[in-house]
């Protein structure tokens, strides 16, 4: 059984707007499991309180939770900060993806995709040259190899254990089902970060996919994807992530029209790397 709502905004003083706005929510119930979503508007561009917010106060505007969160120069164009996807058990075992802890793991360094790939880049941007020494001191790509906030009451470990891809193609209901973006930056026209999260909850069990999806344009593809899937009965979720990843070059015999969807492109980059893990659940004793 699902449930939703959806409050008010809470308007500011001055010409600055809501400082929150509308948050749609929707709970779902699946055994001892509860999946639901929070979904809001992208995080405002300027601080609220006109540059006031200091670090640590409770009533610190959200651009500013981030900036003191976050040691980068720039955010990406979109933060769907309200946006998470939360998964918990009655155990108090819980999964959670959120934008925030998402960029933290974004590199606060120079990007070495500047180091190998600036001439291919320059190349097929020839307006690029005129700003390319101006290189942020970040990966201006934002690429995260977040999988997910797990709490301490899982017990992860590596496994020989596969999520069973086949298992999930068969025909099965759909109880639940929701795509929430993340994050979205446009490279300054250059290509697109993206960072999404899917849930689907059948009969059998529930699957999640957080995607990483990165393209830039004529230089580079590549997707950091974390599966995660539980079994109806099972103690345990089964998590699989896998980064892929390509230059523009190598994928001549594929069609450029696939590069501007994840869907149809990710499975045809070559896989860098891939890990197992087993979530097992920590019972209360």
């Amino acid at each position: 059984m699902a449930t939703k709502a959806t409050p008010q905004a809470v308007m500011g003083d001055n010409d600055f707007g809501p400082v929150r706005l509308p948050v749609d929510r929707e709970t779902h119930q699946y055994d001892d499991w509860t999946i639901g979503y929070t979904k809001s508007h992208i995080l405002k561009s300027v601080c609220v309180k006109g540059e006031t917010c200091v670090a640590g106060d409770p009533d610190c505007c959200e651009l500013c939770v981030y900036n003191f969160a976050l040691a980068l120069p720039h955010l990406p164009d979109m933060v769907f900060h309200r946006n998470v996807l939360r998964i918990s058990h009655a155990s108090g075992a819980q999964l959670e993806f959120n934008p925030l802890d998402a960029l933290k793991l974004v590199r606060n360094e120079k990007l070495d995709l500047k180091v190998a790939c600036s001439d291919e880049w320059r190349e097929s941007r020839p307006e690029a040259a005129q700003t390319g020494d101006k290189v942020k001191p970040f990966d201006w790509t934002f690429t995260t190899e977040y999988t997910g906030t797990v709490n301490d009451r899982f017990r992860v470990e590596p496994t020989e254990q596969r999520i069973d891809m086949f298992k999930l193609m068969r025909k099965e209901e759909i109880l639940f089902y929701h795509n929430l973006t993340l994050f979205e930056d446009e490279l300054h026209d250059h290509g697109i970060s993206l960072l999404s999260v899917k849930v689907r909850v059948m009969p059998s069990g529930f699957y999640v996919l957080l995607r990483f999806f990165l393209r830039v344009d004529n230089v580079l593809l590549r997707s950091n994807d974390t599966r995660f899937h539980y079994e109806k009965g099972n103690d345990y979720v089964l998590k699989e992530f896998t980064h892929r990843e390509a230059k523009v070059e190598q994928l001549k015999h594929i069609p450029p029209a696939l590069f501007t969807n994840p869907d149809h492109i990710v499975d045809k980059l070559p896989v860098v790397r891939k890990v197992n893990e087993k979530l097992t659940i920590i019972q209360s004793e």
